[in-house]
């Protein structure tokens, strides 16, 4: 069985209006330009995968598209209107949640703990208000079996989870507080190969729910593992877009490394690449 076979691939029809959509974007910091003209979008219920390098302009993108930075030069559009977040907080509120590489997350504290981290439930008025640990509890466990993770205990620490879990924990806390769009930076980047595929799962079932996921990535398998759709950002500049289906692993590779510096490099060192 193959490795995509095992995921419901969103038939996300053209029709269905972006959630998010990028336009001729371009992003300058003084005279380096970190972005040079990027197109993007996200639907619901779809994973739509950005392919790059490390250098292409991935962390740039992330910050533009969440709200972080301000674009110098395209329009973005939020559900059809343009988008003007005043600070991230204010894009996490109407949906777009990022789930940065370093996870945000404190080891020793408990699964519950980190999941509400900043929106903690609470009980009783004035004086007599505290954390509700009850209600953290119960939904934490819940919240975590619905993404395939049967957790010891809601009191489990962090940092006894795999990378994979915890992981599996940010994406949780996302979708719970209500994402629309969920933006994955490298999720898969330094796990094995079981937890590769517990994430990949993950992303598959948060798709199911109709969030639209952006899933970046430098690793080809991985996206077409679980992609609907394909755009490469090469220095800065987004290479077009395909379907799931429309391009083969090594079409995307080539994109990624700049298919003519390669064939130049190979010409160079006489077929030793």
């Amino acid at each position: 069985m193959s490795e995509d076979s095992k995921f419901h691939h969103g038939e996300v029809k053209d029709s269905v209006p972006p959630i998010v959509q990028m336009k001729n974007i371009e992003k300058h910091f003084g005279n380096i330009i970190a972005l040079a003209g990027v197109s993007f979008d996200i639907r619901p219920g779809e994973c739509h995968c950005l392919l790059g390098d490390n250098g292409a302009g991935k962390s740039t993108f992330i910050k533009t598209m969440s709200g972080v930075h301000q674009p110098t030069h395209g329009e973005i559009l939020f559900e059809g209107k343009p988008m003007s977040f005043a600070t991230p907080r204010d894009s996490m509120e109407a949906g777009i949640a990022t789930v940065f590489q370093d996870l945000a997350m404190i080891p020793l504290m408990s699964v519950a703990r980190n999941f509400f981290m900043g929106r903690e439930p609470t009980k009783g008025r004035g004086l007599t208000k505290r954390f509700d640990v009850e209600q953290a509890n119960e939904i934490t466990m819940t919240e975590m079996r619905k993404m395939g993770i049967n957790l010891r205990g809601p009191d489990q620490a962090v940092g006894t989870l795999s990378g994979g879990e915890r992981q599996t924990v940010a994406i949780a806390r996302a979708v719970y507080f209500g994402a629309k769009v969920l933006i994955l930076d490298e999720p898969t980047s330094a796990l094995g190969v079981r937890q590769t595929s517990n994430v990949l799962a993950t992303i598959d079932k948060v798709r199911s729910q109709g969030v639209g996921v952006v899933f970046i990535s430098h690793n080809v398998r991985h996206a077409l593992a679980v992609g609907d759709r394909f755009t490469v950002l090469n220095r800065g500049k987004t290479l077009g877009t395909a379907k799931r289906g429309e391009i083969s692993p090594e079409e995307l590779q080539d994109l990624m490394a700049g298919g003519q510096e390669l064939a130049q490099l190979e010409g160079s060192l006489e077929g030793t690449v």
